[in-house]
């Protein structure tokens, strides 16, 4: 079986487990084959924290939730040093962070200081402690949520750091019918659990599988009037009054070259999923909103005229010729 098999596989067996999520369950495997991290924005209830511990098990992988809250440590999430008075000698005890898949859950209710010792690990996948350098396991995915409610007491992350996800994605509610389905399902793993009947299923795909995945969408070929497009479409972002003169002082800030290399991974990605050996420039336009979103700082004006960042790549997108 060839890596696109094993990873259609494995988007069938999510599908199978997350009803009327097909965007996010496509994301995920997105974020894994182009070896980022995600963050997801939704109400509660909407199977983020479902996705990942799905996917966790649908991969040989270990996987890890972590709830973070005000009085979170920088040591609750890397680990720390502990005393053994038997030999009295310190030995490292591994944190949460030394597992393939993490969730962070509410990112933004932990202090900065956590925040930025999750950011480091994702940025450098390793973690140092008492100047010891601990190397994080392959593969490595984090996927923080954001609750778009309850703002009291939580803390923003700045843009610098927000930088550092591959994508920001959007969970929206489920059709009427999709939640008839999710319906069914919670009734059917009810009487699953009440019979004790669970299936435990074999893991679709494992380390090396992922790799040699990551390996064929690193050589998806991609004509240089698509790598023009890409490029022009980022641009457009810093400089947004060349390309339409209702956009003149929209962006206080345009993306960054990174934006640019995650842009680039993630269309390959989608191109990949897709079953096709070249990128499209539908597969651009279909990444795009969820790469540049978080990378876009609105200047004040644009925000106080009711734009948003959804807002301005649509209209970037119409303005920036299509090859």
């Amino acid at each position: 079986m060839n890596q696109k098999q094993n990873f259609d596989k494995l988007a069938r067996y999510l599908e199978r487990k997350i009803v009327g999520q097909k965007s996010l369950i496509n994301r995920l495997l997105i974020a894994l084959l182009a070896d980022g991290h995600l963050l997801v924005e939704g109400a509660p209830g909407l199977a983020k924290t479902r996705a990942i511990q799905m996917l966790g098990q649908g991969m040989e992988g270990s996987f890890h939730r972590v709830q973070f809250t005000p009085d979170l440590l920088p040591a609750d999430i890397t680990g720390t040093e502990v005393f053994h008075p038997n030999d009295g000698t310190f030995k490292f005890q591994q944190g949460p962070l030394f597992h393939n898949l993490i969730l962070a859950d509410e990112i933004n209710r932990a202090p900065a200081k956590v925040q930025s010792a999750l950011l480091e690990a994702m940025a450098e996948r390793q973690i140092t402690v008492a100047g010891t350098t601990w190397k994080l396991p392959d593969p490595f995915l984090v996927m923080a949520t954001q609750n778009p409610i309850e703002q009291e007491g939580t803390y923003h992350l700045p843009e610098a750091q927000l930088d550092r996800f591959l994508m920001h994605v959007l969970v929206d509610y489920p059709t009427a019918e999709e939640e008839r389905l999710i319906l069914l399902l919670g009734r059917k793993e009810a009487m699953e659990d009440v019979k004790r009947e669970k299936l435990i299923e074999e893991p679709i795909v494992g380390p090396e599988e992922i790799r040699a995945a990551r390996q064929e969408v690193l050589t998806i070929y991609m004509a240089e009037n698509i790598e023009q497009y890409l490029l022009q479409l980022v641009l457009a972002t810093r400089h947004p009054e060349r390309y339409g003169k209702s956009l003149t002082g929209s962006i206080a800030y345009g993306a960054s070259p990174r934006a640019t290399l995650a842009l680039d991974r993630c269309s390959r990605a989608h191109a990949w999923l897709a079953g096709r050996d070249f990128v499209s420039p539908e597969d651009v336009q279909a990444v795009a909103h969820d790469v540049l979103r978080h990378r876009l700082l609105l200047t004040f004006e644009a925000e106080a005229d009711g734009m948003s960042a959804n807002h301005l790549i649509d209209e970037l997108l119409a303005l920036v010729a299509v090859p």
